[in-house]
């Protein structure tokens, strides 16, 4: 009973997860589909002949086949690390053991394998000509669905096993490239050293090629006699090395369903006693140990008053929950939060009077102030659908008031109620819709250029670089943002004072981290952001719910830091969603909206909330505040729509009918009238600092970045290393040992296989890396820190000297150990085309992140197109053979020109002899540039164009990266 249960659980779960990645499976069988186009137009029924001419392009579509359906399986990854969290959480708590999970995630998976598989083996087997028995056609179906199964399970395995998806990617690889060079194909059996002879017996590759084979080449139409005692089929299977015997089928179905049951196993066993490898590491400050200590033995924390506060409660109610019933009992105590030092209004300008309250930068203290404010979205689908004839929905409906220096003003209202809205559209950050309305900044009208430099925004969800310190965030923030004018020193000093105003000094050398897995804790993080935004020295500050997802304690730690940088006299608001009594008293003013976008109260709150109390309870019919009732709580359950509908009134109708809101309304006009003597604000540029400036200032953080990500670099490096010692183990001494049409042809594959897979590796861990990054631009890009040219001209130059090293290691180790010519030119051309390579393939990476939403979709773009790099590289079918229609994509396919570079720059020069197979059967002889031009279409002459267009790729990616960062915007807001 509880397996049952639990696996209903679990499949509702998983089913939530299709739900969530719809967009990914429509991608998925989207590329599934178009790769099979190509496959099948490349290797079409009508060019090839069932005969020993054409065997090799057949076992070479059967490969292709096969390592299509396995990759396809990668995506399992990225899904199984995503769930990864959840599950953990939910196992720990004893919700259900580890194999209740992993049991349904693979049963769930098997309608998916039959749906690939059998749309690959319906669209190309006939088409491109295989055995047309039926039921040949149907072993290939079932040899297809349990490759895909076994894909599945093995890459759900390492994605439980490694836990982050940079480690995921580089072990997902590694276990590929094993496979796939030791899968039969690349390199005959005969020929894999014998230390690496089990490698081919642990290959699921090489016993879904020895079936697919056997499948294919021992059909009646491949019973072509080429001698005495050999048929075409079995000749072509004894050139590759492969088994001859019709019962290998069988057996390696069995194979292939006992590795589909040991990675289920291991999948199992992994997520039973394996946990997430980071932990948040929560950096505690002296003060916060001072409160935790004076805790009582209830747990009811009791903080310490700020000297800078200005507080008229000697007494305060202290409740540090924010349930929406709550109710308090007075405690003496010094308490945390305090009033503003005046709850009257204030007119905000001070002319171009500068005031530097107790910090070595002076700022302009600056009001604004907004008029009938308005904004339209597009009428969504769905409500037009429903039969709304409007073309557009309105979310703000002429919304007035304004916001003053040393004011910490509210905005609240309930969900749907546009003050993150409102807030958004104030601050120019709205990438979409119409907005209508006057807003002025101290009686000047508000231009988005230059309001950008004199305003803050910090968001609610805390964006920031990972990799990088506490105090190097605020230097690279104060350098972007900060005149140029002002000295080294004086900036730093700004930055030691910014962290002392929000009690950051502490945390000085702390990494950021990711959030709830590493680095500083949620408050923290809150208060970093905040201190991000004062680097910059603003006048005006938006904080969109700065108290979000954090306890009691923590608010008031983080509205401690709001309310010391309201004192330093800047203008500051707030959007708050249900605080508790502390944190609602610690503000001066609110702006209350209702659901619609249409404002209800905006005025000062008063001591204990008492003025917003006097308002509401002087409506008739609203109820009287509770004795000990949070005033917040209360103010919104008696502004409810229900309340209205009870009532029969409207708030905002009554609100606009008030003498407050005639106040607000000649307040705003007194601040829409530029103060005698007073200059609109100019900046002479867009940015602080000038292209070369933020170039200098990004690629100081990227390398920071950079230098303390081991799980992208160090993995990327002993990725290869590994790598390059399995190239150099398998392939042992070959470069100079080329005596046979076979020997070639593996040494190529050797080159083909390295080419492929530390390429596609590059790619794959760039993107997770980019990704974070991104989020972080989009962020930075809006507070006017920098444009997109510098950002991405840093990303891609950063890239360059751990490319170059990753070059250097790879090349010497696999050139010595293969055994290639020690020739300094063809040395040289070896690193060449291999850092080329290396740079084309990370910079792929980085430009799909920059064409897609996130790097979930990148990897499914990305991997669409590692398909088509592999079918077009020339080993599958070389450019000679290939249908005329496909030729031109030869020559804009990356691998193809670097496997041309490597093999002609190594080979091209060689007069000897080789040993070839005649294609009617037997042997010959012939030079090796002779068979290079003939079969590959391989010339010495060409490789100074090979050279130009290996430079050309990285640079074109490069581009279109630079370009879609510059032009496409995925943040919606």
């Amino acid at each position: 009973m509880i397996f049952w249960k639990m696996k209903i659980c679990n499949t509702v779960k998983n089913s939530v997860d299709i739900k969530i990645f719809g967009d990914l499976i429509v991608i998925h069988f989207l590329q599934l589909v178009i790769v099979a186009f190509i496959a099948m137009t490349v290797f079409l029924r009508t060019r090839l002949q069932a005969g020993l001419p054409d065997g090799a392009y057949y076992l070479g579509a059967l490969f292709f086949s096969l390592n299509f359906i396995m990759f396809n399986g990668f995506a399992e990854m990225s899904l199984t690390i995503f769930r990864l969290p959840v599950f953990f959480k939910q196992r720990d708590l004893l919700f259900y053991p580890a194999w209740a999970y992993t049991l349904p995630t693979y049963f769930l998976r098997i309608p998916q394998s039959i749906v690939e598989s059998g749309l690959w083996v319906s669209l190309t087997y006939y088409v491109i000509g295989f055995a047309p028995q039926p039921s040949r056609f149907f072993r290939q179906y079932l040899l297809l669905f349990l490759m895909h199964q076994m894909s599945s399970s093995l890459f759900r395995f390492i994605g439980g096993l490694c836990r982050s998806m940079i480690m995921a990617n580089t072990g997902g690889s590694f276990m590929l490239l094993v496979i796939f060079m030791l899968g039969g194909f690349i390199i005959p059996r005969a020929k894999i050293p014998a230390w690496w002879i089990w490698g081919y017996w642990s290959s699921p590759l090489q016993y879904g090629l020895t079936a697919s084979a056997v499948n294919e080449f021992l059909a009646p139409r491949w019973n072509i006699k080429v001698n005495e005692t050999t048929t075409a089929g079995i000749l072509t299977l004894q050139r590759r090395g492969l088994h001859t015997e019709s019962y290998l089928y069988w057996t390696s179905i069995a194979s292939l369903i006992g590795f589909i049951v040991l990675f289920n196993v291991l999948f199992t066993v992994s997520m039973s006693y394996l946990g997430p490898i980071g932990k948040p590491q929560v950096t505690m400050s002296e003060e916060e140990v001072a409160e935790k200590e004076t805790c009582d033995g209830e747990g009811e924390v009791f903080l310490v008053k700020s000297s800078k506060w200005h507080s008229k409660r000697n007494t305060l109610p202290l409740s540090l929950s924010s349930s929406r019933n709550s109710t308090y009992e007075p405690i003496e105590m010094q308490h945390v939060l305090s009033t503003a030092q005046s709850k009257s209004y204030r007119s905000g300008r001070i002319g171009n009077h500068r005031v530097q309250h107790g910090m070595s930068l002076p700022f302009q203290p600056l009001s604004i102030s907004f008029e009938d404010v308005k904004y339209f979205v597009d009428m969504p689908v769905e409500m037009m659908s429903q039969g709304v004839t409007d073309t557009r929905l309105q979310l703000l409906r002429g919304v007035t008031g304004s916001f003053r220096p040393g004011v910490l003003t509210a905005l609240m209202g309930v969900s749907g109620a546009g003050k993150t809205t409102l807030m958004d559209v104030l601050a120019g950050r709205k990438t979409g819709g119409y907005i209508e309305g006057d807003v002025h900044i101290s009686g000047y009208r508000k231009k988005q250029e230059t309001f950008a430099r004199i305003s803050g925004y910090c968001e609610q969800t805390d964006i920031h670089s990972p990799q990088v310190t506490v105090h190097e965030s605020l230097i690279y923030s104060a350098q972007l943002r900060l005149s140029p004018e002002i000295d080294h020193g004086t900036k730093m000093q700004f930055v030691k004072e910014v962290m002392e105003l929000v009690e950051l000094a502490n945390l000085n050398n702390a990494l950021v981290g990711l959030p709830g897995v590493s680095g500083l804790s949620t408050e923290q993080r809150k208060r970093l952001t905040i201190a991000v935004e004062l680097v910059a020295n603003p006048s005006i500050i938006f904080m969109d719910e700065p108290t979000s997802g954090l306890d009691a304690r923590a608010a008031a730690i983080v509205m401690r830091a709001v309310r010391n940088t309201v004192d330093t006299g800047r203008t500051v608001v707030c959007t708050i969603h249900q605080p508790s009594i502390d944190i609602f008293e610690a503000f001066d003013e609110l702006l209350l909206m209702k659901r619609g976008g249409q404002v209800i109260y905006a005025g000062p709150l008063g001591v204990h909330s008492q003025k917003i109390i006097d308002y509401f309870e002087a409506i008739p019919g609203v109820s009287k505040i509770k004795d000990k009732y949070n005033p917040a709580t209360w103010m919104l359950e008696v502004s409810s729509m229900a309340v209205e509908k009870q009532l029969g009134i409207d708030f905002a109708e009554l609100y606009k009918k008030s003498s407050l809101a005639q106040r607000n309304k000649e307040i705003v006009k007194e601040l829409s009238i530029p103060a005698a003597g007073s200059r609109d604000l100019h900046f002479p540029t867009q940015y602080c600092q000038n292209l070369w400036g933020q170039f200098k200032a990004l690629l100081w953080k990227k390398h920071l970045t950079y230098w303390r990500s081991p799980d992208y670099n160090l993995v990327r490096f002993t990725f290869t290393f590994i790598s390059a010692l399995m190239f150099g183990t398998i392939f042992w001494q070959l470069g100079t040992k080329v005596e046979r049409e076979a020997d070639l042809l593996t040494v190529m594959g050797a080159m083909y296989g390295a080419t492929l897979f530390l390429g596609i590796n590059n790619c794959s861990t760039v993107q997770p890396i980019v990704s974070v990054e991104r989020t972080v631009f989009y962020r930075e890009r809006a507070a006017g820190m920098y444009s997109a040219l510098p950002y991405a001209f840093a990303q891609v130059v950063i890239e360059l000297p751990y490319v170059f090293f990753q070059t250097i290691m790879y090349g010497f180790i696999v050139y010595s150990m293969i055994g290639f010519e020690w020739m300094l030119r063809k040395c040289l051309w070896f690193l060449f085309t291999m850092f080329c390579t290396f740079l084309y393939f990370t910079y792929y990476g980085m430009m799909a992140v920059s064409i897609t939403p996130n790097h979930q979709v990148a990897a499914i773009v990305a991997s669409a197109f590692y398909s088509v790099f592999n079918l077009f590289a020339g080993f599958l079918m070389p450019r000679p053979k290939l249908p005329e229609w496909w030729s031109w994509y030869y020559w804009v396919c990356p691998t193809a020109w670097t496997v041309n570079g490597l093999i002609t720059s190594q080979y091209s020069d060689a007069k000897r002899s080789i040993q070839v197979n005649l294609p009617a059967g037997g042997q010959g002889k012939q030079e090796i540039t002779e068979y290079l031009n003939r079969t590959f279409g391989f010339h010495r002459d060409f490789l100074g164009e090979v050279a130009t267009v290996l430079i050309v790729f990285p640079i074109f990616f490069a581009l279109v990266f630079t370009v879609c960062v510059r032009t496409l915007n995925f943040q919606r807001r």
